[in-house]
């Protein structure tokens, strides 16, 4: 895994010069946080030889760094920007990494295609909305007994109360708030939401709606 995240970083680096995808304050300070920060997950569950959808990948975290850390595990990764999800296919690519697929869609639409639709062990998503606005983009893209992961921060407890209806009307259920602290960030959390339910079809809402008007 090193050697491809030395690469990464250097794809990265380079890519960070034409578009904006992470502060260029101190680009290899960022870039080191971003990953632990991906890594993370590790401590928490083994995700196994099972399929992950990462949402709003950007430039590959968490999803990308994952899918290194975790060969066995097949890592979708979704990213409607072209020029992001291009990138994302060019590290996939240099990399060798067998197990990543790049889906440039945005993911409401993902959630409305069978091919996708209940699909998925788990769903990731770092940085990307409010915990009510992800609960409808990554249920409906999970099977029954799959679980949701959010990277959140400081205010994971006030995302969770105001995801209650959300949740409820998604079929999904919090199992579990993993805390932790980054480097100097203290107060980070990965929150774990359990499918307990089928979602209805109905869900998710056209594009652009889930963030309009929440559940």
């Amino acid at each position: 895994m090193e050697y491809n995240v030395n690469r990464y970083r250097e794809m990265l680096t380079r890519e960070n010069q034409r578009q904006n995808l992470i502060s260029r304050k101190n680009v290899a300070y960022e870039i080191d946080k971003h990953i632990q920060d991906s890594l993370i997950i590790r401590d928490v569950l083994d995700l196994g030889s099972n399929k992950l959808v990462d949402i709003g990948s950007g430039a590959g975290f968490p999803g990308m760094i994952i899918a290194m850390a975790c060969p066995q595990l097949e890592v979708t990764l979704v990213e409607s920007d072209h020029k992001k999800s291009r990138f994302l296919k060019e590290v996939s690519w240099e990399l060798e990494l067998t197990n990543v697929t790049v889906v440039c869609a945005r993911v409401e639409e993902l959630g409305q295609d069978a091919g996708y639709r209940g699909s998925f062990d788990f769903c990731s998503s770092r940085a990307v909305a409010a915990m009510n606005v992800l609960v409808e983009y990554g249920l409906p893209l999970l099977c029954r007994g799959g679980r949701l992961l959010l990277w959140k921060g400081r205010n994971y407890q006030q995302e969770i109360d105001q995801a209650q209806n959300a949740l409820t009307e998604l079929g999904g259920t919090l199992e579990e708030v993993y805390c932790y602290t980054l480097m100097e960030e203290r107060d980070r959390a990965i929150v774990i939401v359990r499918k307990e339910k089928p979602t209805p079809e109905k869900y998710p809402r056209r594009v652009g709606i889930p963030t309009k008007r929440p559940l």
